[in-house]
């Protein structure tokens, strides 16, 4: 279900969109706080990733932002218009999801006949690509890693990288897969590790990040176990 911050955003969001100059005029100077308006539509649409927009619908999305802050808009937002939107993200994140799991069948195949890769318990694929010289984390342990994820068709979803800066975390207090795939490497070392949905975010997912039934790939480092 659409989480009800999105309709706060897109409601904000027309307020830099209204206010631009028409293209016959040359572009004004960045105004100050240009950068945050720009990084709030960024927010709204990743918000609305789960709606898989065709070029058309966002230009209707776009539409709709437009003629509600300013007070054109056909018919109120309404419980029923509501209700219809949520229906909307409802069917859009069925269709996603078993995209996810016909796409991801294959994928983990090919990663997995890799040379090099290893397989965990659950079945996390583990590719290295810079054997480690230390020692091996256990499931108690708290590590300190960078990481940058994506999914099967390569978009990123997260990264420590771009963050600039490492995470920490207890490995027992992770997806399955982290914890599995992460004692089968040394601290100094760096692995491509591929995650099946049912040992990452299952068919739930994370909307609006990650869909449901979602292979998920991360090349970690494993930077050092926290003592």
């Amino acid at each position: 279900m659409m989480k009800p911050v999105l309709l706060t955003l897109i409601a904000v969001l027309a307020a830099p969109a209204a206010a631009q100059a028409p293209a016959s005029k040359p572009a004004a100077p960045a105004a100050k706080g240009e950068d945050s308006f720009y990084a709030l539509g960024l927010a709204v649409a990743q918000s609305l990733d789960v709606f898989a927009l065709s070029p058309a619908e966002l230009d209707t999305v776009l539409k709709g932002i437009r003629d509600g802050v300013q007070g054109k808009g056909k018919v109120p937002f309404d419980e029923k218009a509501q209700a219809q939107v949520q229906e909307l993200a409802r069917t859009r994140q069925e269709a996603q999801a078993k995209k996810q799991a016909s796409a991801g069948g294959d994928y983990i195949a090919k990663m997995a006949a890799t040379k090099g890769a290893k397989k965990s318990a659950s079945g996390a694929v583990v590719i290295p690509q810079k054997e480690g010289t230390g020692a091996t984390p256990t499931a108690s342990d708290k590590v300190r890693v960078h990481y940058a994820g994506r999914l099967v068709d390569g978009k990123e979803f997260d990264s420590s990288y771009k963050r600039g800066q490492p995470t920490e975390f207890p490995l027992g207090q992770v997806i399955k897969c982290w914890t599995e795939a992460l004692q089968l490497m040394k601290v100094g070392g760096k692995a491509t590790v591929v995650c099946p949905s049912d040992i990452a975010y299952g068919p739930s997912g994370r909307p609006p990040v990650i869909p449901g039934n979602a292979v998920l790939t991360f090349d970690i480092e494993l930077l050092e176990i926290v003592k």
